[in-house]
């Protein structure tokens, strides 16, 4: 490892980190989510249920998950940087033709390749941004990180919500391909080089360090983190849920909600843009256990107010639940590197993204059955049983030892 300290804020190379990343998060979650704000018109354009077209979601978050720790490995050899270019690349062309996809077979198939592709940055960026950042830092950095993923799922969903809603589907995933078309090559241009990490192929060939297998187990038989993936788990799967089936909810009597207007509640991914970074900063001064552990409060209550079947107060409950997500994920994600050794930082945040978006894949598809079997209440019964667990596995494990008198 290189003895580089790390950015600290101020610094034009800090600035360009941040900003870089924002442009990553934003090539990443636009075209990952673009599909969940015309859910829909895919339903009813390919004739299958709220479900199945939910699908197109989980198969590219279920490849996303499978991919993270491969390209954790890739990244220990080939650099942060480059793995992450790569990968930003090859899901944008990717994304392109899922949109003109034939069949629902060969949408999925594509959604899947595509979620493989988009691996490269989540299961780097924070491992990068640990390496390049000060220490001190670290945990405001990563917020800061957090709500750039923020706006690119907003600006994917407020994109292909309305044009799909005028033109079709495929060119509302369309238009959002070509926003992140142009949000990658500003990352490549704006992101700086490493240097607080030396990639594997340029290391002597006596440190290679450990295998890794070995990175790997490093992290699973830590309590701590296994909690800490657990919280991306619970948490995501019950964050992408809500908004995979909101959309149905509120389309239906009492509501009858047009689809544009629909489209606008994900409006309410603004409150993430602004609690994430807060969240981290938070952290900075008050400690991580205790941000965290009001973070999924808020989210919990966000749940109980979308229970109530009156707009103002569900749309105020999804801000809150947004708000409250966000804050967790950004303390939970920027936790988990640090809490890791130096050497299995790339696989720490990995592991986390594997549980974060396994979560996504099942509880996206599987909350959908509870949805249009049980309805929206039984739905939502779930999705706070769902928090409190989060809760209550932080509390047992991830809560800081009190000094002795």
């Amino acid at each position: 490892m290189s003895a580089f300290a790390g950015h600290e804020p101020g610094s034009r190379d800090y600035r360009r980190l941040l900003v870089g990343l924002f442009f990553a998060g934003i090539a990443t979650f636009a075209q990952l989510y673009a599909p969940q704000a015309v859910l829909p018109l895919i339903a009813a354009d390919l004739g299958v249920p709220p479900a199945t077209s939910a699908l197109t979601v989980s198969a590219s978050t279920l490849g996303l998950a499978a991919a993270v720790i491969p390209w954790s490995g890739v990244a220990d050899r080939v650099g942060r940087v480059p793995a992450m270019g790569v990968g930003v690349v090859a899901a944008t062309l990717l994304g392109g033709w899922a949109a003109v996809a034939t069949d629902v077979t060969m949408l999925l198939a594509l959604r899947f390749a595509e979620g493989i592709a988009l691996g490269a940055v989540p299961a780097v960026a924070l491992a990068y941004l640990s390496e390049e950042v000060h220490a001190r830092h670290v945990a405001a950095a990563a917020g800061s990180y957090i709500a750039g993923t923020t706006v690119g799922g907003l600006s994917g969903r407020i994109i292909a919500g309305p044009v799909g809603e005028l033109v079709g589907w495929r060119w509302g995933v369309a238009s959002a391909v070509l926003l992140c078309a142009g949000a990658a090559a500003l990352f490549l241009v704006l992101v700086p080089r490493a240097r607080g990490f030396v990639a594997g192929r340029s290391r002597e060939r006596g440190d290679r360090g450990p295998s890794l297998v070995a990175r790997l187990w490093m992290n699973l038989r830590t309590p701590a983190q296994l909690v800490l993936y657990a919280q991306g788990f619970l948490l995501m799967g019950a964050f992408v849920a809500v908004y995979n089936y909101l959309g149905f909810h509120l389309a239906a009597p009492p509501f009858s909600l047009s689809p544009v207007v629909v489209t606008l509640l994900f409006l309410a991914y603004l409150a993430g843009t602004v609690s994430s970074p807060r969240a981290g900063a938070l952290a900075v001064r008050h400690g991580r256990f205790i941000v965290l552990v009001a973070s999924i409060g808020v989210a919990a209550a966000g749940v109980l107010l979308m229970a109530v079947p009156v707009l103002p107060v569900v749309v105020v409950g999804l801000v809150v639940f947004t708000a409250g997500f966000f804050g967790a994920h950004a303390v939970a994600s920027g936790w988990t590197p640090v809490a890791s050794r130096p050497e299995a930082r790339a696989q720490a945040s990995s592991l986390y993204y594997l549980g974060y978006y396994g979560g996504s894949s099942v509880f996206g598809w599987l909350l959908g059955v509870i949805f249009g079997e049980a309805g929206w209440n039984v739905f939502l019964a779930v999705v706070l049983g769902m928090c409190l667990v989060s809760l209550a596995l932080a509390v047992a494990v991830l809560r800081p030892a009190r000094p002795s008198v």
